[in-house]
């Protein structure tokens, strides 16, 4: 999922369809980190697009979402929560 963000030309749309899918079938106590996972795929599809407005809104409930999630413990290793959290923060300028 996470790979789709690290080529040379990222596919931020298609991480966020990756994400948003892993969401969906998460077991409840994982969903709001991958939801925000997700949403941080949305927020740089909009930053690629540019829609900054779009990237803002969604950057911003990615990080609610994100910060108030109670188990990071369930997201796996290769994903960088500070890396994640740095580009949300990044997008909301």
């Amino acid at each position: 999922q996470i790979e789709l963000l690290n080529k040379a030309e990222p596919l931020p749309f298609h991480a966020h369809e990756t994400l948003e899918l892993r969401w969906r079938c998460a077991p409840h106590d994982e969903r709001l980190i991958w939801q925000a996972l997700a949403q941080w795929g949305a927020a740089l599809t909009h930053a690629a697009r540019g829609n900054p407005t779009g990237a803002t809104k969604v950057a911003a409930r990615a990080l609610v979402n994100l910060d108030a999630a109670a188990n990071d413990d369930a997201v796996p290793a290769e994903i960088d929560l500070a890396l994640v959290r740095a580009s949300l923060r990044e997008l909301l300028g």
